[in-house]
């Protein structure tokens, strides 16, 4: 039995403690709602990104097919999330949450419905990606800022950890249902089941309680906002300097929609159910990395470009596997790196952002992270198609690396009052924020 802890002692060991102290953010009643609603909703999300890459390259045949799959998915965020960051500053983010899962719902209807059609153009696949990319610039910084108002202020770190382990808990059901589905009743219910799935969400949030969330100052309209956001970015040493890091590793190393499936069918010689296999292992392992780094309570940039580090590693040795059984251990390796990287970097901006910014901020990391695969994505693609479906990963894995090292090296603290301070090291979170 655990013992209990006497009013301000130390914490209770055992199972209860462990969950206190690895759990926090889902004490708030609105987080825990938003969590199982995005849970249910993300499995589907993520049903239909894997279902409809695999469409595409089956119609196809063509890895720079899939690239321009994911330009068309992802484009409008380049374009777009700048813009809607100062959206999402201005106005309530629960009701514009409800706006854009609601749109993104009826999207997942009508890939459903050409999937049932018995010939549908490719080409009708790609022009609903782009309505769907467009609502996703702006469902993005919503969701991801909208963390910051329903746990206290101390909690937001966890709270990022714990909103990263529920994508990976999403992105493991997810593939794998969809290589269940995908041999068995086809795309078509793949995409029915993920527009379903947006019913938990709008559920979750007509549920929660408008009296608990940490409402911060909305911006007031005027002009030059995004400027001022950028601005911002550039002021603040810890940002500006993972935003750069986030650019080279959004652009090349972290397409794994593009290179996963190129890597298994055109390196391996796998088949669908091998990729939604080490889809799911790459996707676990993430999950187990988030769980390991909940309890993490201190960000600085050594943290990210350490987190670069672990998963530029994994992906060169993932582009160097001999067959599929050691691809699944590997990808989860990289799953586990993939997590330690996006979750510091997410928790550092928005732990060192001022509220008024969160926004904007939250919305060019965005633009940095998937905004920029319209770009890679394609010549990732071709690059398969020339040079092998390893190829995309090796090279993931060199640029994230070179990102490791600039973050290391401009990010590195120099104060003059002593030796031990010019190292840098963990900083808690309260002298973060400040």
């Amino acid at each position: 039995m655990a013992m209990i802890a006497e009013p301000g002692g130390p914490e209770a060991p055992g199972p209860a403690g462990f969950v206190r102290r690895t759990l926090p953010s889902l004490h708030s009643r609105n987080f825990r709602l938003f969590f199982v609603g995005q849970t249910i909703s993300n499995s589907g999300n993520w049903l239909t990104m894997v279902a409809l890459t695999l469409l595409v390259l089956h119609r196809t045949h063509s890895g720079t097919a899939v690239g321009l799959l994911s330009a068309c998915q992802f484009g409008p965020l380049l374009l777009l999330s700048a813009w809607a960051g100062v959206i999402v500053d201005r106005h309530d983010k629960r009701r514009l949450l409800v706006i854009t899962q609601s749109i993104e719902m009826a999207q997942s209807f009508a890939l459903a419905a050409l999937a049932f059609m018995p010939h549908a153009p490719v080409g009708a696949f790609y022009g609903t990606a782009v309505l769907g990319g467009a609502a996703l610039a702006f469902d993005n910084p919503v969701r991801r800022s909208f963390v910051n108002e329903m746990v206290p202020l101390a909690d937001v770190p966890n709270a990022v950890t714990i909103y990263s382990a529920m994508v990976n808990i999403s992105r493991v059901v997810g593939p794998a249902l969809a290589g269940v589905l995908i041999v068995t009743v086809g795309y078509g219910w793949c995409f029915t089941l993920d527009a379903v799935s947006y019913v938990s969400v709008l559920i979750a949030l007509a549920m929660m309680r408008p009296e608990e969330l940490r409402r911060v100052a909305r911006t007031p309209r005027g002009r030059g906002q995004i400027r001022a956001g950028v601005r911002y970015i550039a002021s603040v040493r810890e940002l500006w300097v993972t935003f750069v890091m986030l650019l080279i590793v959004g652009m090349l190393g972290y397409n794994f929609n593009v290179v996963f499936p190129l890597l298994v069918e055109k390196g391996l010689g796998g088949s669908d159910g091998t990729f939604t296999l080490v889809y799911s292992a790459f996707s676990a392992g993430a999950l187990i990395g988030a769980v390991i780094v909940a309890r993490r309570t201190a960000i600085t940039v050594r943290t990210v470009a350490l987190g670069a580090v672990w998963l530029g590693v994994s992906m060169l040795v993932l582009s160097a596997v001999p067959n599929i059984p050691i691809a699944v251990f590997v990808a989860a390796v990289t799953g586990g790196g993939s997590i330690a990287y996006m979750t510091a970097s997410t928790a550092l901006a928005q732990i060192r952002t001022d509220q008024p910014m969160i926004g904007r901020v939250l919305a060019i990391q965005t633009v940095l992270l998937v905004g920029t695969t319209p770009i890679g994505g394609p010549i990732l693609g071709w690059l398969a198609d020339v040079a092998g479906g390893r190829a995309p990963v090796l090279i993931g894995g060199i640029s994230t690396l070179v990102a490791a090292a600039f973050g290391l090296v401009a990010g590195r603290e120099r104060r003059p009052s002593s030796r031990e301070d010019d190292e840098p090291g963990w900083a808690p979170v309260e002298e973060q924020a400040s």
